[in-house]
């Protein structure tokens, strides 16, 4: 889709067809595997075109052991800041378990109060962005090229 007309519903269809992927760490091909960064990854590809840098291997723990905003970093060098308190739907949401660690949790915001992610333990899935995520929400994003 690279050179199209990007928008917001065509980001939330891309990630709506990843649902049911099976969790792997690292990696990102629909519905073989893929964790909460190669699923933006994979929406990434599906609708902008090839990944804008190559992925360096990186633990579950990755972002805690140095406690640099390594994800919102990467984010902010391929998306658009987005207003994390007017999140629309195709925005991508970096989450933080905590609020002293850096955000190592991603999802695509969907229709309805939705989001899209990946967690580890059970496959690409739609959920609820209830009042706990929005809680340890951190940072919001958009695809660049939005048109609506």
């Amino acid at each position: 889709m690279s050179g199209s007309v990007l928008t917001r519903a065509a980001v939330v269809a891309a990630a709506e067809s990843w649902v049911g992927t099976p969790y792997r760490h690292q990696a990102s091909l629909k519905g073989v595997g893929c964790d909460c960064l190669g699923l933006i990854r994979g929406v990434w590809r599906d609708l902008v075109g090839p990944e804008p840098e190559p992925l360096t291997p990186y633990t579950p723990d990755w972002t805690e052991a140095h406690g640099e905003e390594t994800l919102a970093a990467a984010a902010g060098r391929h998306l658009c800041p987005a207003a994390l308190d007017a999140a629309r739907d195709g925005d991508v949401l970096l989450f933080r378990w905590r609020p002293t660690l850096p955000a190592k949790h991603a999802a695509i915001v969907a229709n309805d109060g939705r989001m899209i992610h990946a967690q580890q333990g059970a496959a690409v899935a739609a959920v609820a962005l209830s009042p706990w995520w929005r809680r340890r929400a951190a940072f919001a994003f958009s695809f660049p090229g939005i048109t609506d």
